[in-house]
């Protein structure tokens, strides 16, 4: 007698595989990314600690011409 979920169990298997192929692959993609976010994140600290010591220096100078 022929077993029926014998094609089932194979795409099962095949699928479990498969998955299990993907995820050294999806973690690199996941570090890649959090590196990037890290990145970007420290890009706009940079960016912002610019822009208020450009702000200082101006309402510096401002004042020193009011004076």
């Amino acid at each position: 007698m022929a077993d029926h979920n014998e094609p089932q169990r194979r795409i099962a298997a095949a699928t479990a595989i498969g998955m299990n192929a993907l995820k050294p692959m999806i973690r690199f993609q996941v570090s890649m990314l959090r590196m990037w976010a890290d990145s970007i994140e420290k890009l706009a600290g940079n960016y912002e600690k610019k822009l208020e010591e450009t702000a200082t220096t101006i309402e510096e100078r401002d004042q020193e011409r009011a004076a």
